[in-house]
């Protein structure tokens, strides 16, 4: 008899940003994460674990929403359904849910994780890879003068060697912070900046060129995320160009590709939704020649752990840009039991079943 869905579980988790790493952007500060982990029981005993990393100011969704919904409707339209194929099983949690994500990436990755596990194979394999077993990382920077320098070097001490820079607040203070971090890392460093689609055309076109002589070496969503014709136009001004924000779903993407709006596309697990449609995602933009990063919603370690199984099957990932699954780093603690093998510059593959992590045993009985 196959495995079916026998049991959903979740528990509210509150996590506290170290505070010489909080990003301040243009859609806010994020100093503070209040997210859901989410438990799935097959009926074999397997357990899969995942987490809904939904932040209202970025995404409109939170645990709060997040937890109703996994109770009131996606657990009851997958109990009692077959694991296999995970896929069916998004597609149910669509029909009785719209829109929601990151709400049902949660869901989706706990039930992966199951699956993974009940084939004794990382998810990494149960995705078709790996591809790779590293990959490069790099943590955001934000802050103006005197705030810079305590944060670079509690990053460096960390071990992060890539950065990316947040921008997209105004040109001139937006120019001095790219130039700030270029002269507190040195010359070498790898530095990028994202604008979280905070500047307008003109203040792109503006800013592109002098923060590319500044040493970045891409901008992120530089304009409105609906602005394609926008964001097609920035690749104009000297600096290779990353969607973002302008990319959720397959349906986002396709839109992206017909523009030819950017030379590369940030994927996560909580935008397309969970590992598999992140995934198929990246597929696409594999076929179409746009390379792809990993992004972050400032995951906890069951997202990071995630991210990283996605990043490892992906058939295109950016050699140039590195991604962000930072993980416990951004914390003040670790949700796992055992932390992801990263020193800051990359992340490793480890060889466990599913996610091959587990959140802490307290953790776990409070997801009983």
């Amino acid at each position: 008899m196959r495995a079916t869905v026998a049991a959903v579980h979740t528990a509210p988790m509150t996590l506290d940003v170290n505070p010489d790493l909080v990003v301040r952007g243009a859609r806010g500060v994020h100093d503070r994460s209040e997210f859901l982990l989410v438990r799935v029981v097959t009926s074999d005993g397997v357990e899969g674990f995942g987490e809904v990393s939904a932040t209202p100011l970025w995404s409109g969704e939170d645990g709060t929403s997040a937890d109703h919904f996994v109770r009131t409707r996606l657990a009851p339209a997958i109990i009692g359904r077959p694991l296999a194929s995970v896929a069916d099983l998004e597609d149910r949690m669509d029909r009785v849910l719209a829109g929601n994500p990151f709400t049902k990436a949660g869901v989706a990755t706990a039930l992966w994780d199951a699956y993974a596990r009940t084939l004794d194979v990382p998810l990494a394999v149960a995705l078709g890879g790996p591809r790779r077993e590293t990959v490069d990382i790099k943590l955001s920077l934000s802050g103006d003068g005197d705030a810079l320098e305590p944060m670079v070097a509690a990053a460096r001490k960390l071990g992060f060697d890539a950065f990316k820079v947040k921008v997209g607040l105004e040109v001139a203070a937006d120019v001095a912070r790219v130039r700030t971090v270029r002269e507190l890392v040195g010359p070498d460093v790898f530095v990028g900046a994202d604008a979280n689609g905070g500047w307008s055309r003109s203040d792109a076109f503006r800013a592109i060129p002098q923060i590319a002589a500044a040493g970045a070496a891409f901008i992120e969503q530089p304009v409105a995320p609906g602005d394609l014709d926008g964001l097609a136009a920035t690749r104009r001004h000297g600096l290779p160009v990353v969607a973002d924000e302008s990319v959720f779903g397959m349906s986002d993407l396709t839109r992206l590709v017909r523009s030819e709006a950017a030379d590369c596309v940030s994927l996560y697990i909580g935008k397309s939704g969970g590992p598999g449609r992140a995934l198929a995602m990246g597929s696409v933009a594999a076929a179409f020649g746009l390379d792809v990063v990993i992004g972050s919603n400032g995951e906890f370690g069951l997202g990071a752990a995630a991210q990283l199984h996605v990043a490892c099957a992906l058939p295109r990932l950016s050699a140039d840009i590195p991604s962000d699954i930072i993980g416990a780093f951004y914390y003040r603690e670790d949700v796992l039991a055992d932390p992801l093998d990263s020193d800051g510059r990359t992340v490793r593959l480890g060889a466990g079943a599913g996610l091959g992590v587990r959140p802490r045993p307290d953790l776990i009985e409070e997801l009983r």
